[in-house]
């Protein structure tokens, strides 16, 4: 067998050359700029991690029937579950990025136009692999502008196959709880209507489109829907009786979900924050409005918000409807 040495394995001649200022090539040298391209160089690495994580989940729940019972969705869990680790240390890169002054910033900024973060093609792809839709992008209409050809041919591929969300919608609709446990649903449901105050009352016409109680849905709510009432209904009964055996794997799917859009949120309001910092109200480099632009993605850019409004309809544990044995025991170890 070859020897294999670290260098060589690592590539890291080319890692290691990788970068190059623009400061340096025109002759005004900025020592900042280097902490620049390798932050930037790191993150990009870390995208491309997430989305070789992210893609092999989407394989694995593209399947047409995952089998529950197996390692399969363990393995989903587990490599989401890496997936906001990863995240977690892309927000604390940020503490790296502003040991760098707005003076130490501006000894190079100029050089860069119009280079920008914004044309991170690969940030772009793995919203839109999780499920952020182009109607639901902030400034729409300059989202792709500033990316080559091939770049743009690939984010509008990757938006025109399933996305994360839509394989776990088709995931939750296959549960068969619901129908082994008739007439359920419908003791959830007044039970949840007399848990709310006399205020709350406004959350009933929320909880008859989340799960389709109402007589006709609204076809624009519907078509902006990511998951489907019945997906609602078994994601709903998967948070409520995560106490059995078979419900923890199901249950820790939505909670990393969950983590993965709190991620997310967290890095580009920290991002949005150290951009303010930075240049305050100028123009990025790449002419977006710097940080205006990222604070309406910090507000509009939520994936997983409906597994999220989810909490504004679940009632304390001693209030829920009680199953009967023989669904106890098919939610226990031995029941499948």
């Amino acid at each position: 067998m070859k020897p294999v040495h670290y260098s060589d394995y690592l590539q890291l001649e080319k890692i290691l050359g990788a970068q190059q200022p623009e400061s340096e090539l025109q002759q005004q040298p900025a020592h900042d700029e280097m902490l620049f391209i390798i932050i930037h160089q790191a993150y990009e690495l870390w995208f491309k991690q997430i989305m070789y994580e992210v893609d092999s989940v989407h394989a694995i729940l593209q399947q047409p029937s995952l089998n529950d019972n197996s390692p399969e969705l363990q393995t989903v869990v587990h490599r989401l579950q890496r997936t906001v680790t990863i995240l977690k240390l892309l927000v604390q890169q940020i503490d790296v990025m502003e040991t760098m002054t707005p003076m130490d910033f501006l000894d190079f900024r100029d050089m860069l136009r119009p280079a920008s973060g914004f044309q991170s093609w690969q940030f772009k792809g793995l919203e839109a692999r999780l499920g952020l839709r182009f109607e639901q992008r902030h400034g729409q209409e300059y989202y792709l502008s500033q990316l080559r050809p091939e770049q743009v041919a690939l984010i509008k591929r990757i938006e025109s196959e399933q996305s994360l969300i839509s394989l776990l919608n088709e995931w939750l609709e296959r549960m068969p709880f619901l129908e082994q446990a008739p007439g359920w649903f419908e003791e959830y449901a007044a039970v949840y209507r007399s848990s709310l105050s006399e205020k709350e009352q406004g959350n009933l016409d929320a909880f008859a489109h989340m799960f389709g109680t109402v007589q006709k849905q609204d076809s624009t709510d519907q078509q902006n829907r990511q998951l489907s009432p019945r997906a609602s209904r078994a994601a709903l009964f998967i948070m409520l009786y995560r106490g059995y055996p078979i419900l923890q794997l199901p249950f820790q799917l939505l909670n990393v979900l969950l983590e993965m859009d709190e991620q997310l949120s967290t890095w580009r309001y920290r991002h949005m924050n150290m951009v303010h910092r930075m240049i305050g109200t100028r123009i990025g480099t790449g002419g977006s409005t710097g940080k205006d632009y990222l604070k309406g993605a910090v507000d509009k850019h939520y994936i997983f918000r409906e597994i999220a409004q989810l909490t504004s309809f679940l009632v304390e544990r001693r209030h829920l409807p009680k199953l009967d044995t023989t669904m106890e025991k098919r939610l226990g170890f031995g029941g499948m």
